[in-house]
């Protein structure tokens, strides 16, 4: 029997702690922080999942995941799901434009996670432009730093689906939404788009600009966020998971967005001249 694959963490030790402990802790922190929810993720609630997308940041945790924090306390209130597709953007570049892994696990020092197959290999199968690409996941960020927090908040017994964009459009999108909206029909899914918002710009340009892509993401205005990226010069860097998230919820069902918080590295280091932006959102039925 051939032995799964296991992808190691690549910014353990520098985008978040690297031993078990010191992860726990810096975690727990995180939801307790002033930006954070302010207390810890306790209750999962049994019945009907709501919740059925979220935008989270990837930035270190000394940065970003009290911001980060705030979703994930959120969506373990909602219910756990049995299998999360995390999609991020391709910060590297390497591998195919559109980039899956089908098997094997993904470790964290919180332990390993595995990848559901089934799942996975349906999305590969019924779409003409995702690859099954492990080599673009070997170096990229934005989908590992979102494994410890699913770690802490559920624990091991739970499968995901790893998916990275180096290529970001509308028509892209939508073709990767509807291959993952007829891949987990009746599935107990959630979808997370990982994803930062302006970067390194004054506090005060970084949240005006934030608070246009924010209001186009509660409005499921797709168009309109690309159209500040594009018009606008929107340094955001996951507008592509972002769109296929806010599509697959709207086949799924969701019909609201809300804002859970959105701060910028500026409120941490209190350095405001150069800020990146993030913000937690989830998307209900």
């Amino acid at each position: 029997m051939k032995k799964p694959e296991i992808r190691k963490p690549t910014v353990a030790g520098s985008f978040y702690e690297a031993d078990t402990k010191s992860l726990n802790i810096q975690i727990k922190n995180c939801f307790l922080h002033k930006i954070g929810p302010g207390k810890l993720p306790s209750t999962i609630i049994k019945g009907e999942r709501k919740i059925v997308g979220l935008i989270s940041p990837h930035a270190g945790y000394m940065y970003s995941g009290p911001v980060a924090a705030n979703g994930f306390y959120k969506i373990v209130l909602g219910g756990k799901p049995d299998t999360i597709i995390i999609l991020g953007p391709n910060h590297r570049g390497f591998g195919e434009d559109v980039s899956i892994m089908v098997e094997g696990k993904w470790k964290t020092p919180l332990g390993e996670l595995e990848i559901d197959t089934d799942i996975a290999e349906k999305i590969l199968k019924n779409s003409k432009i995702i690859r099954n690409d492990p080599k673009a996941h070997q170096y990229e960020h934005s989908i590992e730093v979102q494994l410890p927090f699913v770690q802490y908040i559920f624990g091991k017994n739970i499968k995901f689906v790893p998916i990275c964009m180096t290529r970001q459009d509308i028509n892209t999108d939508i073709e990767i939404a509807e291959s993952i909206c007829s891949s987990v029909a009746d599935k107990n899914i959630l979808i997370i788009a990982s994803s930062d918002f302006t970067h390194y710009e004054p506090q005060e340009y970084a949240e005006n600009a934030d608070k246009q892509a924010i209001n186009a993401i509660l409005n499921f205005d797709s168009k309109r966020l690309y159209d500040m990226i594009y018009q606008q010069n929107l340094s955001m860097c996951g507008p592509g998971p972002i769109t296929v998230m806010l599509n697959i919820c709207e086949i799924l069902g969701a019909k609201k967005a809300e804002l859970l918080k959105y701060a910028t590295s500026g409120d941490i280091t209190g350095m405001y001249d150069q800020v990146v932006g993030y913000a937690s959102l989830i998307v209900s039925k």
